[in-house]
C-alpha cells in the first residue's frame, strides 16, 4: 500500500547519478512571488536510497574558495533536470575525503560514457512545467513593457498639456 502511494509521487524517469559524477542540477527557486531556475554544478560525493522515493544525492562544489554542499531529492518537483557532464572512476559510495582536498588533489580519473544516453530522460510533466514557467516569464515581461509604455504615453500627454498651457500664457 505504501509503495502504491509513493509511486504516485515518483517521477516517471530520473537520471542515474553515481558518486564521482560531475552534474548540473537545474533547481526551481522561489523568491517571494517570483520563480527562477538556478543551476548548481559540482561533483556528487554521496548517493543514498537508490530506487526509493527518498533517493538523495549530495553535490559539492567550491564557490569563492569555500566548499558548498547541497543535497537534492531526485524525485522532488523542485529539481527540474539533472545532467551528468563527467563520469569518474571511484571505488566508494561516500567520497568524504574530498572535503579535505583542494585544487588539483580533487581531480579524479574520468571514464568514457555515452552522455546522450545517460541524460536522455524525457519527463513530459517536467518539460510542460518548464514551458509554463517560460510562458509566465514572457507574459510578465510583456505586461511590464505595456505598463511602461502606458506610463510614458501619460507623461508625454501631460508634457504636451504643460507646453500648450505655457504657450497660452506667453501669448497673453
Amino acid at each position: 500500500m505504501i509503495q502504491d502511494i509513493e509511486a504516485g509521487f515518483k517521477k516517471s524517469a530520473v537520471v542515474e547519478v553515481r558518486p564521482g559524477d560531475t552534474v548540473r542540477v537545474h533547481q526551481r527557486i522561489r523568491e517571494g512571488n517570483k520563480e527562477r531556475i538556478q543551476i548548481f554544478q559540482g561533483q556528487v560525493i554521496r548517493t543514498s536510497r537508490k530506487g526509493s522515493l527518498m533517493n538523495r544525492f549530495t553535490v559539492r562544489r567550491i564557490a569563492s574558495g569555500i566548499g558548498v554542499e547541497k543535497s537534492f531529492l531526485s524525485h522532488s518537483p523542485l529539481v527540474l533536470k539533472v545532467e551528468v557532464t563527467k563520469r569518474s572512476k571511484v571505488r566508494r559510495n561516500y567520497l568524504s575525503y574530498l572535503r579535505e582536498r583542494t585544487g588539483k588533489a580533487t581531480r579524479m580519473t574520468g571514464i568514457e560514457f555515452d552522455r546522450e544516453k545517460v541524460n536522455a530522460i524525457h519527463d513530459t510533466a517536467a518539460e510542460a512545467e518548464e514551458e509554463k514557467l517560460k510562458e509566465e516569464t514572457i507574459k510578465a515581461a510583456e505586461a511590464e513593457v505595456a505598463r511602461k509604455a502606458a506610463e510614458e504615453a501619460k507623461l508625454a500627454a501631460k508634457a504636451e498639456e504643460v507646453i500648450a498651457h505655457h504657450e497660452e500664457v506667453s501669448k497673453e
